[in-house]
């Protein structure tokens, strides 16, 4: 068991009497010396019988006396974080400036300032979710009273840090740490451009100050590539990398090909509780998050759901629950990857399978640090590919958009904000934001206060590099997909992915020897699984308030939208992402699929969606004349599916023995385009081409109540926003939308 792995007790950090606080100096420097005092310190944070690993020793050598920079790759659980602790201890007790810790997610963090405080060392935090705090931690740094600051690479990107905060940082730095260092890399698993900041940072530290940068999860292209970012420095003129082997004992991997969702939530049901301790089931959207979490507490298992979208405070909940095992999983996205520290984790799972073989060794990475023997299991799902298919679909933009972008800029001559910019450039605003990040560190436009400036700086479009990324992604989902039925060890299957040399059989897979999980799963659990996932309905809100600079496409319409001209909360059968309806609905609806009447078994779900939603909070048995018992159906023209919407509208009328009012048309039959703009966009286009045919004005004028809108999909929410607006405007009471699928 790795001694970093293990809870430590409280220490005072090195004093000068004991340690030797003078200043190293790398040229005089008895280094048997200060191994000696960095022994010292690991035995003060993890026990007397705590030894360093020679490549421990070997980084914090590189770090405190030679002042080098140095790229650790090791396995989670190798004692990373001993390297920067006992670094930080034997700098700090020479008068060197606080360690900056630059870290991705806050549970990282959270675990990051907990072990330093039972070490005795001082950390503090600046992240997105502590802004109160910002000015007292900056004037704790100022003041010499903080050794340890962690720093979202967020807050890099922001302008005031940037400008402010930064530069002053940089200057006064004693060690710079970038751990995950892997999100530096375009080529690593998870990418993020505010990471490229710090070259920034890199290039303003004062000379001599060193630089470590850690990672679990690497491979040879992307070592090479951080290692280049980091900057050659050191006596060799290069970087230090320290590259060890992955494999972890205490894991033992499996697979189970089970034939559909039910099954796989069937056989969780029937099995969570023989698995050791408490540990994390991974899912691959946060609709599939909530729906596994729905399921198994309604089977009694104490378990939590933890996604992007969960609050900060519940997020702290979550973890200080899993942490003192009082819930048997959480089930999460990736957003509980990086970082999470609990070194008896007994497994972690899989529902879907992530789309790289190095983003799944991470995660793994989670359990098995401070126990024997952990369960690793993935339960793959045909419903991974399409999964694959929209993360994909978020890459890099196409040359002609990031020209058009840069114009935009150009042309204003003044700050844009990204809503701005979305009237002016048709992207949607995470992969507008993820461009203009990666175009501020390239240097061709500037962010500011009030948004975003052009340089003017020449800029090239690197479509060789961002092909050759995309090749690479294509690689790994292939590779997964091999990871899943190869009849080799898993463990070296991954190693080798992650290019380890010393990749071998791990004797303790269920390919070397043999399956360890049953595949049974129980009718009844079987059965409450199909309930569960079959149980049809979600509800989506309609949209308030207008996107900005309308005015600016010749559209005015700015402001929240007039409550009489709104559509009410609305109903669909399911999410696109949902582990239930969801694989459904994506073979129906996926682009090029054949347009046809609505299914019968869809059909029916709908039906009873509109019946629950009649009996529900806000139902149609209440007062209120805009959510009063509909009065007709009016349907959505459709330019891919114009016979399943209109078969759609036609069945729910007659089951609903509501008179068909008619159909909302496009102006000169022209559809709109963009149906995945951003929302300037997509409300741009829609704007001036739906219309209200006559016969449809003329029965909207005489009836008596709100009306059911059906359509297929909400995407983005326009076309429904638009369509009420104009029903309303013509008389309609309210406007109910009903659709069968909701995105996301």
């Amino acid at each position: 068991m790795d001694p970093m792995d293990q809870p430590v007790p409280p220490v005072t950090p090195p004093a000068p009497a004991s340690t030797g606080s003078a200043p190293i100096d790398s040229a005089t420097a008895d280094r048997a010396a200060v191994r000696a005092r960095a022994e010292a310190v690991l035995r003060e944070l993890a026990g007397p019988a705590a030894v360093l690993r020679e490549d421990q020793w070997l980084a914090i050598e590189a770090l405190v006396v030679d002042r080098r920079r140095a790229l650790v790759v090791q396995r989670t659980g190798w004692g990373k974080s001993a390297v920067y602790f006992i670094a930080t201890a034997l700098l700090r007790a020479g008068g060197a400036g606080p360690t900056v810790i630059v870290s991705p997610l806050l549970a990282l963090m959270r675990n990051q300032v907990d072990s330093a405080a039972r070490a005795g060392i001082h950390a503090r935090t600046i992240n997105s979710a502590n802004p109160e705090e910002w000015d007292q931690i900056q004037a704790e740094v100022a003041a010499g009273s903080v050794d340890i600051l962690l720093v979202s690479p967020e807050r890099l990107n922001n302008p005031d840090f940037r400008d402010n905060v930064l530069p002053k940082l940089a200057a006064s730095t004693g060690l710079l740490v970038v751990d995950e260092a892997h999100c530096i890399s375009d080529w690593g698993h998870d990418f993020r451009p505010d990471y490229r900041r710090l070259r920034t940072m890199l290039a303003e530290l004062s000379p001599g100050v060193p630089v470590l940068a850690t990672t679990a999860t690497a491979n040879a292209r992307v070592t090479e590539d951080v290692a280049e970012q980091l900057g050659t420095t050191g006596t060799d003129g290069r970087a230090l990398v320290l590259r060890g082997p992955l494999d972890r004992e205490s894991l033992s991997l499996s697979v189970l090909a089970l034939p559909d969702p039910a099954h796989r939530l069937g056989w969780l049901a029937d099995h969570l509780a023989e698995l050791p301790g408490s540990g994390i089931i991974y899912t691959l959207t946060v609709a599939a998050a909530d729906e596994v979490t729905d399921f198994l507490r309604g089977r009694g298992f104490p378990v939590a759901s933890y996604s992007g979208r969960t609050e900060d405070a519940e997020r702290r909940s979550a973890e200080a629950d899993l942490l003192a095992n009082r819930v048997k999983a959480l089930v999460a996205t990736s957003a509980l990857g990086m970082g999470f520290d609990k070194p008896d984790l007994g497994f972690v799972v899989h529902l879907g399978s992530p789309g790289s073989p190095i983003a799944y060794y991470q995660q793994v990475g989670r359990a098995g640090r401070g126990v024997d023997r952990a369960e690793v299991l993935l339960l793959p799902g045909r419903e991974d590919e399409a999964i694959w298919r929209y993360f994909a679909s978020l890459g890099f933009p196409p040359e002609e958009q990031v020209r058009r972008t840069l114009d935009a800029l150009a042309e204003a001559g003044r700050p844009l904000s990204t809503a701005a910019l979305e009237a002016r450039v048709d992207l949607r605003r995470a992969r507008l934001e993820t461009m203009l990040k990666v175009l501020d560190v390239d240097g061709a436009v500037h962010r500011v206060r009030g948004g975003w400036l052009a340089t003017g700086e020449s800029w090239v479009y690197d479509g060789e590099r961002y092909a050759k990324v995309a090749r690479a992604r294509a690689a790994e989902q292939q590779a997964m997909r091999e990871y899943a039925s190869t009849d080799r060890c898993r463990m070296e299957f991954l190693r080798r992915q992650l290019d380890d040399e010393q990749a071998a059989p791990c004797g303790r897979c269920d390919v070397c020897a043999g399956p360890r999980h049953p595949a049974s799963v129980s009718t009844e659990a079987l059965d409450a699984a199909r309930a569960a996932l079959g149980r049809p309905g979600v509800a989506f809100e309609p949209r308030r308030l207008w996107p900005t600079g309308m005015e600016a496409l010749g559209v005015p319409l700015k402001g929240r939208i007039p409550a009489d001209e709104q559509a009410e909360p609305g109903r669909a059968l399911g999410r696109l992402s949902d582990i239930g309806w969801g694989g459904r609905l994506r073979t129906l609806l996926a682009d090029g699929a054949p347009d046809t009447a609505v299914p019968s078994d869809l059909l029916d779900a709908l039906v009873t969606v509109l019946a629950d939603w009649a009996r529900g909070p806000g139902g149609w048995a209440g007062s209120d004349p805009q959510t009063a018992r509909p009065v007709g159906v009016v349907t959505m023209a459709s330019a891919s599916r114009p016979e399943l919407v209109g078969s759609l509208g036609a069945r729910i009328a007659a089951i609903g023995r509501l008179p068909l009012l008619g159909r909302i048309e496009y102006a000169e039959g022209r559809p709109p385009y963009g149906a995945r703009s951003n929302s300037a966009q997509r409300l741009h286009s829609l704007a001036g081409s739906l219309v209200l045919p006559p016969e449809l004005t003329a029965a909207l004028a005489t009836a008596p109540g709100p009306v059911l809108l059906v359509d297929d999909l909400v995407d983005s929410g326009w076309t429904v926003t638009v369509a009420a607006r104009l029903l309303r405007r013509a008389g309609a009471a309210g406007v109910l939308p009903l659709v069968l699928a909701v995105q996301g």
